[in-house]
């Protein structure tokens, strides 16, 4: 909607959400489909009542598709973010099958503040790419004693191929000048406008601030590719691992304990 880039939500949580989502489909038009497709493996592995934690969560977007599907699974929603967890806090109040941690990643006693010590499914999108590899590396390690034997853990991320320049770049160009069209027929806000929609929001403007002072503008990680990620779950202790979805640019890769 052409509205939303000039939009003040206040405490509506439901329009705050839907913001964040329009926001991020503009990057990433496949984004429901690799939801889709990491709950299909929930279910075929661990079953339609499970026990999550949504790693990064954001705004909740996985904890939400998760529960519209499967009515009996909960959720701990883990991130640093205080305005993306205002939000989340506030899209699921009264909901007893969701929890809000706030805990930094970087922190090796993370897992402290979690309610449960192990989980049927660890997921997380698009959140991970934060970290540089070395960092992430640690905490696959530490992410594997939290799934519970049988259990998986998803990352959904950008994870080009390093081997195929040529078919990256020109991926890339085609992509953004499709986001340009769209972003001129719809005015979707970009990652920027959309935090500064945020910043000039009574109810989110502290929260946003306190944002800023965390990460900055973005952090700097980078994004190694699905073999990459598969091996070094591997060496954490995952026994199987491999993408089971992939776009031109982007993948989605599952480790099963």
């Amino acid at each position: 909607m052409a509205d939303t880039v000039t939009g003040s939500f206040g405490a509506d949580w439901q329009a705050w959400q839907d913001s964040w989502d329009r926001q991020q489909e503009w990057y990433m038009p496949d984004r429901e489909e690799r939801f889709r497709v990491m709950l299909d493996m929930v279910e075929a592995l661990v079953g339609p009542a499970p026990r999550v934690l949504d790693l990064a969560c954001g705004t909740g977007s996985i904890t939400d598709r998760l529960l519209k599907r499967f009515p009996l699974a909960s959720s701990t929603g883990l991130d640093l973010d205080p305005a993306l967890l205002t939000i989340a806090r506030g899209h699921f109040a009264g909901d007893d099958r969701v929890t809000f941690v706030t805990a930094d990643l970087k922190d090796p006693g993370w897992r402290s503040a979690l309610p449960h010590e192990t989980y049927d499914a660890v997921l997380t999108a698009t959140a991970l790419h934060w970290l540089p590899s070395a960092d992430l590396a640690v905490l696959y390690g530490q992410l594997a004693p939290l799934v519970r034997p049988g259990g998986v853990f998803m990352n959904a991320d950008h994870m080009p191929d390093p081997a195929t320049p040529r078919i990256d770049a020109a991926e890339h160009a085609h992509r953004h000048g499709v986001m340009d069209a769209t972003r001129a027929r719809l005015g979707v806000p970009d990652w920027r406008e959309w935090w500064a929609l945020a910043a000039a929001d009574p109810v989110l403007a502290e929260p946003t601030k306190a944002r800023f002072a965390i990460y900055g503008e973005h952090a700097d990680g980078d994004t190694p590719d699905e073999a990459w990620h598969a091996r070094t779950l591997r060496e954490a202790g995952f026994a199987e691992a491999r993408a089971v979805w992939r776009s031109p640019s982007d993948a989605l890769v599952l480790g099963l304990k």
